[in-house]
């Protein structure tokens, strides 16, 4: 506990992925106070054509009070 997933369009490399998920472990304990084995972190590719039914309205826009990052807004 926390699983993070991380849902973005194909295309990024591997490395990238990689480079990312050790960058949300390392915020992630630092931020929480766990552990990192007690943390996973899952990549989910989304194909542009399927963002807006698969995440735009069921993550963003049905689940806005869940949201401390909205598109758009820099933080």
């Amino acid at each position: 506990m926390p699983h993070i997933i991380v849902k973005l369009w194909p295309g990024q490399s591997e490395e990238a992925k990689q480079k990312l998920a050790e960058q949300i472990v390392a915020n992630s304990m630092e931020t929480l106070c766990y552990g990192a084995d007690s943390l996973s972190v899952a990549f989910e590719e989304i194909e542009s054509r399927d963002w807006k039914d698969k995440v735009y309205l069921p993550d963003i826009v049905e689940k806005e009070g869940q949201l401390y990052k909205k598109p758009g807004y820099k933080m």
